[in-house]
């Protein structure tokens, strides 16, 4: 039987590419949980696009022994779009490693998962990473985790993800520094489970993953799931090693997994309470996750619209943040609008569909969702242009605003400054951290996803690390900007815009699609429109065959008669013919400036 008191739970936490994959790499092989035969670099991160792209998606619990006791290790992602997988990982725990790249300093997402770990009053352990590298500047980090974090100098360790330096004085003070879990005693008859995550196993069916907070959790036992009222039993009890491995039972205090006898996942929520008995007091679990990003998805070719629905609910079953709901374009034909967390999201699920699925798609430029104040007092909620009503039944659009956090180097904070601007941005606060300046703005989210984040990265030279969080929605004078292909509005391309961006943005995106759209047999018209009024055209150009080629000689009356029969042949092929749309039509709006 586990003691609790010789158990710690910790996270390792960090902003992106700090480090945090590594040092867990370094942590499984000084503990001897992997032998160094079986030993690989970002042994946790499992998915091909989790290795190919060098970041971490998802959590991933393991559990180690060192020294007389037990380390339940949750290593986590570092980009902001997978922000719920942190704040889940830190629910189970009692310490974090807060992870800072010496060549690196304090940057956005390392002050937003600080914040986080303190308000859930974990015990923090700072620690500077990559002090082997040459251009690490060792003091200066500790510097700035002192005065930007307030952490007391002395407790900074020093360690060397890729070469293992300092990572067993880490071990001594994770076991030192952590506290053991804390459990109910007043209840030692009920057994209690918080739910952090789940994925779905096809020969086992629905897998909690779950961190025991009183009692036992055995073999067979019967739970009762508090926050839907469902009704399980347990197959199999386990912990991760990394891979599942089973045991006998849980106790209070760790971290492990439940093959439940649940064949559909929509019945286990993340944040649910597993119980032995159902009156018993729920845990306080998770806020909900709503999506904030929409694409939609079109199968290039219709007939393999159920293709992609099965594997979008094949996706849902490992991604809970993950959204979809059928649609139909006109342009387009069947296909699903998905709701995403961020853009990386978008990409990451986009890319899995295409390699894992097979499938060829067609992928709308994103949007955000808006309120829609009617006229007879209901509020609507859309996410794509097509769905807002017509404006004599409106009253109020409301569009989703962010708090945005950024570091930039001294050097670059005019031209960010100056970005902000451009993209509606206001400034709420500015304050030096040592060689950084943080930056904080207040700015609708649909600026963000359209090229803030390539052009901040151009402007600071890859120096600038930006966090954000959805703090509401605010009142704007927005309209619907339409675009039209021959004569056919494609509703895939229409958007909701500022009304004082509206002559610009319908310029340049209609410019670039006449760039982008292939040539056809007839002459094809680009208009943007609002409502009835034409902002901006352009027209693509038919090719044209010279039917007068052939013709050695004869008279103009016979040359007319030829070129007026080309003239009705193409009248009549603008009428029935078909416009093919590239990829690269529907991200254009996206790169408009």
């Amino acid at each position: 039987m586990v003691t609790v008191k010789n158990i710690r739970n910790f996270a390792i936490i960090a902003h992106i590419d700090h480090g945090k994959s590594t040092l867990a790499d370094r942590l499984l092989e000084i503990t001897g949980t992997i032998d160094k035969r079986h030993m690989q670099d970002q042994l946790l991160d499992s998915n091909p696009i989790e290795r190919r792209r060098g970041i971490t998606i998802k959590l991933a619990p393991v559990r180690m022994t060192y020294q007389g006791y037990i380390l339940n290790l949750i290593d986590t992602p570092g980009h902001v779009d997978f922000s719920y997988e942190v704040n889940r990982s830190l629910a189970a725990c009692e310490g974090a490693i807060l992870l800072v790249d010496a060549t690196q300093g304090v940057q956005a997402q390392t002050l937003a998962h600080f914040n986080q770990a303190k308000k859930l009053g974990l015990t923090i352990i700072p620690v500077v990473n990559k002090i082997d590298i040459t251009s690490a500047d060792i003091a200066g980090t500790k510097r700035q985790i002192s005065e930007i974090l307030n952490l007391d100098l002395d407790s900074i360790l020093l360690v060397s993800g890729k070469t293992g330096s300092g990572v067993p004085e880490l071990l001594q003070a994770i076991t030192n520094r952590v506290p053991p879990p804390t459990t109910d005693n007043l209840q030692p008859t009920t057994s209690r489970a918080l739910v952090f995550n789940s994925n779905f196993d096809p020969h086992l069916g629905v897998v909690a993953w779950v961190r025991v907070i009183d009692g036992h959790i055995n073999l067979h036992d019967q739970l009762y799931l508090l926050g839907t009222g469902v009704t399980t039993s347990v197959i199999e009890v386990g912990i991760f090693t990394p891979g599942r491995r089973p045991t006998d039972s849980l106790s209070a205090g760790e971290v492990g997994y439940i093959v439940t006898n649940l064949k559909d996942i929509s019945r286990l929520t993340v944040g649910d309470t597993l119980s032995s008995k159902p009156s018993s007091v729920p845990l306080p679990g998770y806020q909900p996750i709503k999506p904030v990003v929409f694409m939609s998805f079109y199968p290039t070719d219709g007939i393999e619209i159920n293709l992609l629905r099965e594997a979008l609910a094949k996706l849902k079953l490992n991604d809970s943040a993950l959204e979809f709901v059928p649609e139909f374009s006109p342009a387009l034909g069947n296909g699903f609008r998905v709701g995403f967390l961020g853009l990386l999201h978008a990409d990451v699920v986009q890319e899995r569909l295409e390699q894992e699925f097979n499938l060829f798609l067609i992928a709308a430029a994103p949007s955000v969702r808006f309120q829609v104040l009617k006229t007879d007092g209901s509020l609507i909620h859309i996410s794509k242009a097509v769905d807002l009503p017509d404006p004599s039944q409106l009253t109020e659009i409301r569009e989703p605003i962010i708090s945005l956090s950024l570091f930039v180097p001294e050097v670059y904070v005019g031209p960010v400054i100056q970005l902000c601007q451009n993209h509606r941005g206001t400034m709420v606060d500015m304050a030096y951290r040592g060689r950084l300046v943080n930056l904080t703005y207040t700015m609708p989210l649909s600026e963000l996803i359209r090229q803030f984040y390539d052009q901040l990265k151009s402007l600071s030279q890859g120096f600038a690390t930006l966090d954000y969080e959805l703090i509401g929605f605010a009142s704007a004078d927005l309209v619907k900007l339409d675009i039209l292909i021959a004569g056919d509005r494609v509703d895939a391309l229409s958007q909701i815009v500022p009304r004082i961006q509206a002559d610009n943005l319908a310029k340049n995106l209609v410019t670039r699609l006449k760039d982008l759209i292939p040539r056809s047999q007839f002459e094809v018209a680009i208009q943007a429109a609002i409502g009835g009024k034409i902002l901006a055209r352009a027209d693509i150009k038919g090719f044209r065959k010279d039917v007068l080629a052939k013709m050695s000689g004869g008279d103009q009356t016979r040359k007319d008669k030829l070129l007026k029969k080309q003239k009705k042949g193409k009248a009549r092929m603008k009428r029935v013919g078909k416009v093919d749309l590239p990829q690269e039509a529907f991200l254009s709006i996206l790169k408009v400036d």
